[in-house]
């Protein structure tokens, strides 16, 4: 099987002493850390944490690590050589032991808090404070910030250990969640959907943790039983982990003037979260308050597009809290996450999320976050300017959101099914068609980007038949291509539409065929658990190379519908939790 990437030039970075001439730490050298912190990063118990921007946090790392994966073409895009995954120090350090990295690397790590809102109302009940002082990194521990190619990234383990945010948990990731995440951010990233990257996983040999979770077959809406698991720990790597929740988290400090210097802290967050995420598109020499409402305005834009995307690929978040939210504009936190089966607008895979964060309301919940965002920004932008004109325009910004969430959504509509513009009643019968069918989501999108002549071909996504579904999909079908046809899918100044065969290869550009569903990752991970990584590692090929058509063997085990005995089942899917 052919890796998707051609084979770029020779690594540049084949050690860690490579790697290590590279960082830059611009968090912890510019923003503020916590007072009552601990200057070594000894600091595991739950705490409150009043103020400053992180904590230094000495990762605990997992006994007797064993590599399982890592990411071929991230490697190959940050210039690293494959064999450094398994190399000993590179090993150690990115299965959390820090205590030996070559200089000037350092040996803490840190950690960061953010606020909580769930669907744009605040909460801190879930605080074991009570006060949303405990809300943070309770097992993420960012270990390197760098800049690699003239990009900056930092590198976060994943079930790294306890930190002051961990609110009582055990600061760990069991191999399970590790594998989802892991091939969940190889997959959105091959599928073009702006995501956080993997770059290796590691599992102990020895240390195991419980967790509930579900027995075989068990149709029990929450797990059923509790389990002993291996832990592991995954690292992620993205430009920031800076989130609307930790905005959140210094604008209600600022608003309620919780500290003296909590309005300052504030402007240092958003001014550091623009040099990280919005360099290239927001000029240093304007002042404060004109780069505040132009991140506004570039959030947006990225959002928007990211859930356009995301319903695009028929992923749902599942749990679209604004701490998951990353102000960068990309996929954050594979927790409870799912890509749909059987096409349903109320499609969720937590059991806890309800219809709020389902499959086709995730733009409702983005609009709530980006609302709790602008929130965080209004009492630094009305701290810093008299002038009216700068808050007026973020609030205009902030209620656009719900018209540039529709011109992208419409847009994405359009391409999935080959045409030029929205057509709205077509969309709103096709939709009613595949609730009543129902369709595999995936299958019916990559069929109709064959442009068959009959409604054959879409019958294989089809999960269940009747002569009247029949009919009626012919009736559509029949339209859908007298639109196709017609000059909808023109390009202005051309004279002719696209001929069928570059309509199909158009569709297939935005229909992937290929997506990562559950009833595939059970069976990766439930092998990895004893010892075997084969499934996984077959996973990562087939799912970096989505759009692509491979062989038949991978057609057969992949491109088919869910099986009638994985609907419903626990952990499958569903799941309450995905720790």
């Amino acid at each position: 099987m052919k890796n998707r990437l051609p084979q770029e030039t020779s690594p540049t970075i084949t050690t860690l002493d490579d790697l290590a001439k590279l960082a830059n730490y611009s968090l912890m050298d510019t923003l503020n850390c916590d007072p009552d912190a601990k200057a070594d990063g000894v600091d595991h118990a739950p705490r409150q944490v009043f103020t400053g921007h992180y904590v230094p946090i000495n990762p605990a790392p997992i006994k007797d690590p064993e590599y399982v994966i890592h990411s071929k073409n991230f490697f190959r895009e940050l210039g690293f050589a494959d064999s450094m995954a398994q190399s000993a120090d590179f090993v150690r350090m990115f299965s959390g032991d820090i205590s030996h990295v070559p200089k000037p690397m350092r040996k803490v790590g840190w950690a960061c808090g953010y606020a909580l809102s769930i669907f744009g109302t605040e909460y801190i009940q879930q605080c074991p404070f009570q006060t949303g002082n405990g809300y943070g990194d309770g097992r993420a521990v960012s270990v390197l910030e760098a800049v690699i190619n003239s990009r900056r990234w930092e590198m976060q383990l994943k079930g790294g250990g306890r930190t002051p945010y961990c609110r009582g948990a055990d600061g760990r990731a069991v191999l399970r969640s590790s594998v989802r995440e892991f091939l969940a951010q190889e997959h959105m990233h091959a599928l073009g959907v702006p995501t956080s990257r993997s770059l290796s996983l590691y599992v102990s040999k020895t240390e195991k943790v419980k967790r509930p979770w579900y027995s075989e077959s068990s149709r029990s809406q929450d797990p059923d039983m509790l389990i002993s698991e291996a832990v592991a720990i995954s690292t992620r790597v993205a430009p920031s982990f800076i989130r609307v929740g930790q905005l959140e988290l210094f604008g209600r400090r600022a608003r309620k003037k919780e500290h003296p210097k909590a309005m300052e802290e504030l402007e240092q967050i958003v001014l550091h979260l623009i040099d990280r995420e919005y360099a290239d598109v927001i000029d240093k020499k304007l002042n404060t308050a004109e780069k505040l409402v132009l991140l506004a305005r570039e959030f947006r834009g990225r959002l928007t597009s990211l859930v356009a995307n995301w319903i695009r690929v028929g992923y749902c978040q599942g749990n679209f809290n604004s701490d998951n939210c990353a102000v960068g504009g990309f996929t954050l936190d594979y927790g409870p996450f799912g890509f749909c089966d059987v096409f349903n607008p109320h499609y969720q895979p937590w059991t806890g999320g309800g219809h709020h964060f389902a499959f086709l309301n995730q733009a409702v919940a983005a609009e709530r976050n980006f609302h709790m965002f602008c929130t965080a920004l209004w009492p630094l932008l009305a701290s810093l300017t008299s002038h009216q004109d700068y808050l007026r325009q973020l609030d205009e910004i902030r209620s656009g959101f719900a018209t540039v969430m529709q011109v992208q959504m419409e847009k994405m509509w359009a391409a999935k099914l080959g045409l030029g513009t929205f057509h709205v009643a077509l969309f709103s019968e096709l939709e009613t068609l595949m609730v009543q069918t129902p369709v595999d989501y995936t299958l019916f999108f990559r069929e109709l980007s064959m442009v068959p002549d009959d409604i054959g071909p879409l019958k294989k996504s089809f999960y269940d038949d009747s002569e009247e579904m029949d009919k009626r999909w012919s009736e559509w079908l029949e339209k859908w291509k007298s639109l196709i046809v017609s000059a909808s899918t023109t390009d202005a100044n051309t004279a002719q539409p696209p001929s069928r065969d570059e309509l199909s290869r158009q569709m297939k550009l935005v229909n992937p065929k290929y997506t990562l569903r559950e009833w595939f990752v059970v069976p990766a991970y439930s092998q990895a658990t004893a010892g075997s990584y084969s499934l996984i590692r077959e996973l990562q090929e087939v799912m970096t190379q989505p759009y692509a058509e491979q062989s038949k063997e991978v057609e057969e085990k992949y491109y088919r519908p869910k099986p009638s005995e994985f609907f419903e089942i626990g952990g499958l899917s569903y799941m309450s939790c995905s720790s």
